[in-house]
């Protein structure tokens, strides 16, 4: 499923159109405030302090800005179900302990010659 898809299931859900779901999401979470859909997760802002780093390429020091990022955490129902649908699945268990029958044939005897 993709974005889109996600939006137009909500919105029909809902019943609101597909650009409200979107733009009450953004605006709300923006806002400082958490969306929470019940058993599937919550969008809320995270807050990063500034912090020292390097330059990847010129391996210089620089300073990273503070920044508030949007985050989601799966729900609980959402987290069970993704994790049983890719379970290994249990090998069938043998129903019966039957024995495997051979068969002895009688030896051939050798002529002399």
């Amino acid at each position: 499923m993709n974005k889109a898809e996600l939006i137009n299931s909500i919105s029909e859900k809902t019943g609101h159109t597909q650009v409200d779901t979107i733009k009450t999401n953004e605006a709300t979470v923006a806002g400082g405030e958490k969306v929470q859909l019940v058993g599937f997760g919550t969008f809320q802002p995270q807050h990063r302090a500034a912090r020292a780093g390097r330059n990847p390429q010129t391996g210089e020091p620089m300073e990273i800005a503070e920044a508030t990022l949007p985050k989601f955490t799966p729900g609980k129902l959402f987290k069970d179900k993704v994790v049983d649908a890719h379970k290994p699945k249990p090998k069938p268990k043998a129903t019966t302990t039957a024995k495997a029958k051979t068969t002895e044939r009688p030896k051939a005897k050798l002529k002399k010659v």
